[in-house]
Order: structure tokens, then C-alpha cells, then sequence
């Protein structure tokens, strides 16, 4: 005899007895497991996972589920939400799929009819079956319409809706970046949230040709033109709040690539504690921007942060006594009261003709995005050197081998010396979920504590990820920053001037105690604030 579904979660201690008649007694004709989600004692996949266990079906999350094409399109969009049922995979006359209500035996009978295939049965939870849907389905925005030909289809309203909809779906899954990629039969579209790229959906070949058009137009991008790299930009108004997207299309030899990069409009006001710096590092960075003159660089690789921080420093140097210019490509955060300059390179408007222009504006403080080439970095260098207070980012693996970069591109050592103030080099690790992180030591033995240079013989405690319902299972919401701050002494530019390795340097700012990568994110790890994984991940030790 089938159990029924209270006496589940009492058994496994999920609910407790006064909470099961509270439920029964204010459920009124509906199903308990509703009510008892909707007044907040189990959870969506807490429920899922009882239901399964309840009817001898298997569970799945959407973390763990890859869709198969071929079985995605046995359905339509109108029919899987109809029925609220996502195919998972076929596999002869058995199909896969996945159902947040295993009692619907209707509309089970109804999808083996409509396909003719024997059903094998997965329960999901509600929630991550409505992303589920919103990843697959995406056209049922748009009414399940589909693009008629190549030459119209770019203007074609459901295309349109159908963009609209991807683009809305990034943001509400926190993603910072869409990627269409080519395939033989269409186009794969993953997001990248919280650093690691996902898959969400694949499109047909005749939808992805309009959706990519659509994207290029929108972009301002000639899309007869698909044997060159191209970019571009655009404010994407359909949201609440507005978005700026940042375009690259790419020719591979399946068509084109196209990423979109996701830039959030309006001002940005983290702390320099909030992004992650400790109390020490963030000390001493606040000591270097006390400086009338001279130059900080914040590094590192693409997407680790780095405008973030450059905006978190700003907050603490404005004020209305100061001229404060930034020059960005493109203008990511829109500050009241500071001058901000975007370039543009179609015009011949680059970094080093707006630096150039700049210093003619009586700047306090100048903040260049980013240095790319030898020209802007001796403009840059020059202007920290007369008098004004530079902030600007670079590309570069940790903190010493910034200067070996400047010199590298041409910048003599003693203006490197005279002007620089101090560098910041960071990376950005995903943070452990505040609502089911958990307990997790490294045992003794481990090879982990070898690679981080902790007591082999000794368990050491740190936590790690488990998944709710907060963080979409994943066991991670949101990335925090690890770093390396190095001020620079009179030592530091002595060695500098006189031509010293990044190996030299960095052999100097560890004996003057300065935390490496892998040091500050050992603390947060510690802290509960990352895994040791992502701390390994993103860090690396030199020999």
C-alpha cells in the first residue's frame, strides 16, 4: 500500500506533526503538497523529492539534466506548458520525461498518444520545471511562431518577442554573458552565471538565421557581413530597467558565434568591503587613494571585476570639490556628477586621443577603463606624473607581473617607479549559497591541503555547497573577490627602476607580508565564503 505524502515527511523529519494539521485543516479541496509549500514547511524540491519517492519514480534536478534536441522537438511549446511536461531524451519508442505531477495520469496519456511513445516518468520540482520550460520553450512568449524565411525573418514579431524573451531570461537567471553558438542543425544558447557557462536551449536552423540577424541589427552590426569579426553595442530598453549589451559576432566554419555581453545601466554602489576586500588589503588600497597624484592599476583577466572595483574606488574620491573624467569602452555605470567619456574607435576616438584632450580639462582625477596599448599607457603614466590622480585596469595574470607588463610595452622603469602608487590584482570566485552552505572539512591526507599549503596530517574545516531552492540547487549565489594589494615602497621602485623580474618582485611583496591569491582565498574559504575547489580553481601558485 502506497504511503501517503504527510506521513513521508515525517518520517524523514522535513515536517513536523503540529505543522501537518495546520496544513490539512487550511487545505480546502487543493492538494497538501501545495498548500504545505505555499505556507512555507517544505520546499519545491524538498515536495519533488517525496513525490517521487511516494509513487517509485525517479527525481531530477535541472542541474543534472542535459536535453536531448530530438526529443525537445517531438513537442510543441503550447503542449509542454499545457501539460506541464518537459521531454528529457529518446531513446527508441521510450521517451524521457519530466513532470511536477506524477498524478496527472490525463495528460500522461494524452503526450503517449501525441507521440506514440512509451512515457518513463521523472519528477521535478515546480520550480525548476518552470525554468525548465522557460529555457526550451522560449517561443511560447510569441505565440510558438516561427521564422518564414532568412530575408524577413530578422523583423519577424515572434523573432523579435522571441530575442526579447532570451535576453530577459539571462537577467533573471543572473547570467553576465549569452552565447549563440553554430551547430549543424541550429543553435546552441548557453548563458554564463556566476562565472561558469550553462546550457539553456537550442533553436532550429531557420530560427537561429533570424535570431542571429535580429541580434546584429539591433546592434547596429551589418549582417550581410559574415566572414569578418564585428561589435558592437546597444541599450536595451524592454526591461523594467534599462541594459546596455555589448555584441561580438565571430565566423567559425559553421557560421557565426555571436556573445552578448550583459551590462547592467545605472550606478553601481558596492564598498570596497562588500566586493570582498578584507580589512589589511583594504587599508592599504584606501591609503594609496588618499594620494594627490600618481597611479593604482586594478588587473586582471576579462570578467574578474575589475570596472567594479575601479566604481568602488571612485565612490570613495567623489565629491563635488573634485573634476573627476572616466574613458570607457563602454560607459558600464552612469555616476551623477562625474564626467564620463565613451570611446569610439569607428570614429578614431580612442583611449589615447580622449587622454589626450582630457588633460586639457582641468581633471583632479582620471580614470581610464582600460590600458591596451603602449600610447595609452605612456599618456596615462605622464598625466600620474603631473599632477593628476590616475585609476585605470590591465590585463595581467597577479600583482608583480603588472610592472614586467608596463615595461613590456614600452614604458621606461623609472616613469613605472615614479608614478605608480600601487596595484590590485583579483579574481572572482563564486560564493557559497547563505541558505544551505554547510559544513565540509578536508580530511587528513587530502591532496587539496598539500596544493594549499596547509598541515597534510590534520583535518582542516572548511564548507562547502549542498543546494536550495535560493540558489537553484546550484549551492553557489553570486561571486565574490579574491585579491592581491601591493603598494609600492621605496624598495619596490628601486627593483622596478632597475629592471627586476616579476619573480624578484614577487618574491619582495611576499616578504613584505602581501597576501597572494591563494592566501586571501584560503581566508574566505575558511570563512564560509567559498569552497576550497573554487579557491584552487582560480588561483595558482608559482614555484
Amino acid at each position: 500500500m502506497r504511503k501517503r505524502l504527510g506521513e513521508i515527511l515525517l518520517e524523514q523529519g522535513i515536517l513536523t506533526r503540529p505543522q501537518l494539521e495546520q496544513a490539512l485543516a487550511e487545505n480546502t479541496g487543493g492538494r497538501l503538497g501545495e498548500a504545505l509549500v505555499k505556507l512555507g514547511f517544505v520546499t519545491p524540491e524538498q515536495l519533488a523529492r517525496v513525490m517521487a519517492e511516494q509513487f517509485h519514480l525517479p527525481f531530477v534536478a535541472l542541474r543534472d539534466v542535459s536535453f536531448d534536441p530530438e526529443a525537445v522537438r517531438l513537442f510543441s511549446a503550447r503542449t509542454a506548458r499545457r501539460y506541464k511536461v518537459v521531454p528529457i531524451a529518446r531513446e527508441g519508442k521510450k521517451l524521457k520525461i519530466a513532470t511536477s505531477d506524477p498524478l496527472n495520469v490525463v495528460a500522461i496519456d494524452d503526450i503517449s498518444l501525441i507521440t506514440g511513445l512509451t512515457l518513463e516518468i521523472t519528477v521535478m520540482s515546480t520550480t525548476d520545471l518552470d525554468r525548465a520550460l522557460a529555457r526550451l520553450y522560449p517561443e511560447a512568449q510569441v505565440g510558438d511562431g516561427k521564422a518564414t524565411t532568412p530575408t524577413n525573418a530578422a523583423d519577424a514579431a515572434p523573432v523579435v518577442h522571441l530575442v526579447n524573451h532570451l535576453i530577459a531570461q539571462a537577467v533573471k537567471e543572473r547570467a553576465s554573458d549569452i552565447h549563440l553558438e553554430p551547430g549543424e542543425e541550429g543553435v546552441r544558447v548557453r548563458f554564463r552565471i556566476d562565472g561558469l557557462l550553462q546550457d539553456i536551449t537550442r533553436l532550429d536552423k531557420e530560427v537561429s538565421l533570424a535570431v542571429v540577424s535580429r541580434v546584429k541589427i539591433m546592434a547596429g552590426l551589418d549582417i550581410s557581413e559574415k566572414r569578418l569579426p564585428q561589435d558592437g553595442s546597444l541599450r536595451f530598453t524592454e526591461l523594467k530597467d534599462p541594459l546596455d549589451l555589448r555584441l561580438s559576432s565571430l565566423p567559425t566554419v559553421l557560421g557565426e558565434k555571436l556573445v552578448i555581453r550583459l551590462l547592467k545601466s545605472g550606478s553601481t554602489k558596492l564598498s570596497l568591503a562588500e566586493i570582498g576586500l578584507t580589512e589589511e588589503p583594504r587599508r592599504q588600497l584606501e591609503a594609496m587613494l588618499q594620494s594627490a597624484y600618481g597611479m593604482v592599476l586594478v588587473t586582471g583577466p576579462t570578467g574578474s571585476g575589475k570596472t567594479t572595483t575601479l566604481y568602488s574606488a571612485l565612490g570613495l574620491l567623489h565629491n563635488p570639490q573634485r573634476n573627476i573624467v572616466t574613458v570607457e569602452d563602454p560607459v558600464e555605470f552612469r555616476v551623477p556628477g562625474i564626467n564620463q567619456v565613451a570611446v569610439n574607435a569607428r570614429i578614431g576616438l580612442g583611449f589615447a586621443q580622449v587622454l589626450r584632450a582630457l588633460v586639457r580639462q582641468d581633471p583632479d582625477i582620471i580614470m581610464v577603463g582600460e590600458i591596451r596599448d603602449s600610447e595609452t599607457a605612456d599618456i596615462a603614466i605622464r598625466s600620474a606624473l603631473t599632477g593628476h590622480f590616475v585609476l585605470s585596469s590591465l590585463h595581467t595574470n597577479d600583482a608583480p607581473s603588472t610592472i614586467t607588463r608596463l615595461v613590456d610595452m614600452g614604458v621606461e622603469p623609472f616613469l613605472v617607479a615614479s608614478s605608480l602608487l600601487g596595484i590590485v590584482a583579483q579574481r572572482l570566485v563564486r560564493r557559497l549559497c547563505p541558505h544551505c552552505k554547510m559544513l565540509a572539512p578536508l580530511p587528513a591526507g587530502s591532496p587539496q591541503l598539500t596544493a594549499l599549503g596547509l598541515d597534510p596530517k590534520t583535518e582542516h574545516p572548511f564548507f562547502g555547497p549542498k543546494g536550495c531552492e535560493y540558489c537553484n540547487g546550484e549551492g553557489y549565489r553570486g561571486r565574490i573577490g579574491i585579491f592581491e594589494v601591493l603598494p609600492i615602497n621605496e624598495e619596490l621602485r628601486e627593483r622596478i627602476a632597475a629592471r627586476a623580474t616579476a619573480g624578484v618582485l614577487r618574491a619582495l611583496a611576499a616578504g613584505m607580508g602581501i597576501r597572494s591569491f591563494r592566501q586571501d582565498g584560503l581566508e574566505k574559504a575558511r570563512q564560509g565564503f567559498t569552497t576550497v575547489s573554487e579557491v584552487l580553481r582560480m588561483s595558482y601558485q608559482e614555484g
